[in-house]
């Protein structure tokens, strides 16, 4: 599909006008007018701490030295200063798991949000970074965050959709999905990052899936599913789907008990959104899970 024939106009932090492609169906169109209207406090306060702007969750052990005592006046700037710092060991993690990544290598973000793992990837790496994401207001934040960083030569985020990117066949040596993949068909997804990995490069996400075990999605997932308005998969689907798409799974990796002490302390913070309850209770009756899958393109 060629989503470049129907686009709109979108003003830009700076004042100039992008041409935005028109959605390939009805739902992306309310996806991105979702992420588009988004100004939650609890992505734009995390990442005003140090300018890395997240939209996914944290991974760690909380640091309560650092919180300090719970009555003091700085308290709620140390909590918010503390759940960035665990978001960021999250993409941190991701990061690890690409492998091995040179400078004249290209990396893409499927699901860019306003940018801050690029950001991150760009720096460990130094090599050039393109991320895509259905919302003109997020790619325009992160394009402005490259800007202000004196990268946007190597760090870029466009509107597209990702399952039809305008990357090269083999183009990129890895790629990942940051807690996007519940935007879209796995097949489709998986078939996608397939035709831009080079062979031999490396796929990892991070998600919430919910369990098989459990028989169907609990109560809990679907209300997380109606919160972000999105469609959580199960375990069993991604790894059918990438045994479908010539993605062979390296790791799979647990990470539940991992993000509870994430969601405990946000659920205490100034920034909750009401979703916590969902995340906390599914995460300890086995009902969700959060995992990392890293696979290689063969």
């Amino acid at each position: 599909m060629d989503l470049s024939v129907t686009s709109t106009e979108f003003s830009t932090m700076n004042g100039t006008s992008a041409f935005v492609p028109a959605p390939a169906s009805p739902y992306q169109g309310e996806i991105a007018r979702y992420w588009d209207q988004e100004a939650r406090p609890v992505n734009l306060r995390l990442g005003d701490v140090d300018g890395l702007y997240h939209h996914h969750y944290g991974i760690g052990d909380v640091d309560h030295a650092a919180l300090g005592d719970a009555d003091a006046g700085d308290y709620e700037k140390k909590l918010i200063a503390e759940l960035h710092r665990l978001e960021s060991a999250q993409a941190e993690y991701l990061l690890d798991h690409l492998g091995s990544i040179g400078r004249d290598d290209t990396l893409v973000d499927a699901g860019c949000g306003r940018g801050g793992s690029m950001v991150m990837a760009h720096q460990r790496f130094g090599c050039k970074v393109e991320g895509v994401t259905l919302s003109a207001k997020q790619a325009d934040f992160a394009n402005q965050r490259a800007h202000e960083l004196g990268i946007e030569d190597h760090v870029r985020a466009r509107v597209c959709n990702m399952l039809d990117t305008p990357f090269r066949t083999g183009q990129a040596a890895a790629s990942w999905n940051n807690e996007s993949t519940m935007y879209v068909d796995l097949h489709d997804l998986f078939a996608e990052h397939s035709r831009i990995l080079g062979v031999g490069g490396r796929y990892v996400t991070i998600t919430g899936c919910w369990n098989p075990r459990h028989g169907q999605p609990s109560k809990w997932v679907s209300q997380i599913n109606a919160h972000f308005e999105c469609n959580i998969h199960s375990r069993r689907e991604y790894l059918r789907a990438m045994a479908d798409n010539r993605l062979v799974p390296q790791a799979v990796i647990d990470l539940t008990a991992a993000t509870l002490p994430y969601w405990e302390l946000r659920a205490t913070s100034s920034l909750v959104t009401g979703i916590e309850e969902a995340f906390i209770n599914s995460y300890k009756d086995g009902s969700f899970q959060y995992v990392l899958i890293a696979a290689d393109r063969v």
